[in-house]
């Protein structure tokens, strides 16, 4: 029954394809513009059908083609069915293609090429774009800095710009705020990366096809010492082809199969090439390999999944995130940023909507104090005060501060009892009674050049005060990319200055992850969980 199926199916496919050819004018052109024989069949050979495809016109035969361009080989019939039944599930196909049930032949150029004609006899007809009054068309695209509006014109990039929302949107949230109501602009903000792409697609920098050092001869004299002196050459896609698969052979021949590492990133079910739950891995299996797992995460796993368990979706690509925007406008009095500059260090994936929260909190009176050897970006924009600090002295600050918060009674000393272990091991080293050394403001001073009496007033002002903590740069977990932090010794007392402080409560955070910079999220929620809140 499925095999009659079968050959109906691709019989069939040649009436599509005649009448996507003469109803879309995309189609249309698209099939003229290559000449091509496209074999369609399962991996045995019991059932095929080729389509010749010259000027436009399409015509086919049942059976084997001795010679096509194109192949599209089936491992057996369950899967070729599944493949090209109508209302084909996109899993299926996936499925398929990841487990080599489904294979494509032939030079990448007429693959893509004809796979692309499939696609028109569904997508030919569709409208692309919105025309615009000076002759361009405009299309939307999703970039890792921001969604974009693209204007072409004979299909040439001619601007890129932000979105502007408009009311066929979805309307903006809104939040209320001290006698205040507050809700994003209605224009998207983009990274700067992001407007570099029309540079990008157009730059003569930008390589279009293989290319090989003018003095390297894989099966000759190599000349690494030349690597990033020499020219280079065009070479054709089967020479480049060749070197790769040569390159394979003899490194496993000279040093064993251990010899090649393929690594993956943490987006494991992302593709179907480059990616852990992939044909990558596959491929690895097959010639042998050793597997660089550089890092124990996943995304589907930490973020995806997890997210249905803490009950907050935090935004991909360290964004200034969002989760807090509220209390922190409702409640807190004062935000420190310590070695963060979010203006500066905001995410690959993420633009400046932070911005306009960061000008929220100052227009609510929300004092800003910026800790930084630097007069940061976000020091300069928003103004407050800024404790300039010798790099890598921050441990020295805090314990001062936590000193003057011991010493005035200036910390939460229920949250302390109620929710930490060991607070009577630290005060003591703290107070000096463990080494002999109070950490008072005048013993750090000679360390990180900040004067004793304005770490005192920080302190006070601090423990006085719902205080949001800023704290670290893009990418951190805490510390690691930050000017003036000396990273796990750092974020180890910025956990215990919140801590003091009642962290979790109203106002009183950590991290700030939608008014300063973004702090790595399986850290924050860990550290939450060790803390109880």
């Amino acid at each position: 029954m499925k095999r009659n199926a079968l050959k109906i199916i691709l019989f069939g496919l040649t009436l599509i394809l005649r009448r996507a050819l003469n109803k879309y004018p995309r189609a249309r052109k698209h099939a003229g513009s290559r000449t091509c024989i496209a074999q369609i069949k399962l991996k045995d050979d019991s059932i095929g059908r080729y389509y010749s495809i010259c000027g436009g016109r399409v015509v086919s035969s049942a059976g084997i083609h001795p010679n096509p361009d194109v192949t599209m080989c089936f491992h057996n019939l369950e899967t070729a069915f599944k493949f090209l039944k109508p209302g084909v599930s996109q899993a299926e196909v996936i499925h398929a293609a990841k487990n080599f049930r489904v294979v494509m032949m032939g030079k990448d150029e007429l693959v893509v090429w004809f796979m692309q004609l499939l696609n028109l006899t569904q997508s030919g007809g569709w409208e692309f774009g919105t025309k615009m009054p000076d002759g361009t068309t405009r299309f939307t695209t999703n970039t890792n800095g921001g969604p974009l509006f693209v204007y072409v014109k004979d299909d040439k990039i001619v601007r890129m710009t932000p979105i502007d929302l408009d009311e066929r949107d979805a309307p903006a949230w809104k939040i209320k705020a001290r006698g205040r109501t507050f809700m994003p602009n209605r224009r998207i903000t983009a990274n700067p990366h992001a407007l570099c792409l029309k540079s990008m697609v157009y730059s003569e920098k930008r390589i279009l096809h293989p290319m090989k050092r003018v003095d390297f001869d894989p099966n000759g004299e190599r000349n690494p010492q030349n690597r990033g002196k020499s020219g280079y050459v065009r070479i054709s896609w089967d020479e480049a082809l060749d070197i790769v698969a040569n390159e394979i052979k003899r490194q496993k021949q000279k040093y064993g199969p251990g010899s090649i590492t393929i690594q993956h990133g943490s987006h494991h079910q992302w593709g179907n090439v480059n990616y852990y739950l992939s044909s990558l891995m596959r491929f690895g299996n097959l010639i042998g390999f050793t597997r660089v797992h550089h890092n124990p995460d996943s995304w589907e796993g930490w973020y995806w999944g997890a997210q249905h368990h803490y009950g907050n979706s935090l935004r991909v690509g360290l964004p200034g995130h969002y989760g807090l925007v509220e209390d922190c406008l409702k409640e807190a009095e004062q935000i420190v940023f310590w070695s963060s500059d979010p203006e500066s260090t905001n995410g690959y994936a993420s633009a400046y909507e932070a911005t306009q929260r960061r000008f929220w909190a100052k227009e609510l009176g929300i004092d800003f104090i910026h800790i930084d050897p630097h007069l940061n970006a976000t020091a300069q924009l928003f103004g407050g005060r800024w404790i300039p600090i010798k790099p890598t002295t921050d441990a020295a600050l805090a314990l001062s501060i936590m000193q003057v918060w011991i010493e005035e009674g200036l910390y939460d000393k229920d949250y302390v009892a109620t929710r930490t272990t060991g607070f009577d091991e630290w005060r003591a080293y703290v107070m000096g009674e463990e080494d002999g050394i109070p950490k008072t403001p005048e013993w750090q001073e000679p360390e990180t050049g900040v004067p004793a009496r304005v770490v005192r007033a920080l302190a006070r002002s601090w423990g006085k005060k719902k205080t949001y903590l800023a704290a670290g740069g893009y990418g951190t977990g805490l510390g690691g990319a930050c000017r003036s932090a000396t990273g796990s010794q750092w974020a180890r007392h910025m956990i215990l200055m919140m801590a003091m402080q009642g962290w979790g409560k109203p106002g009183v955070n950590f991290g700030n992850l939608q008014i300063g910079a973004p702090v790595d999220s399986t850290f924050y929620l860990v550290l939450r969980a060790i803390w109880g809140k």
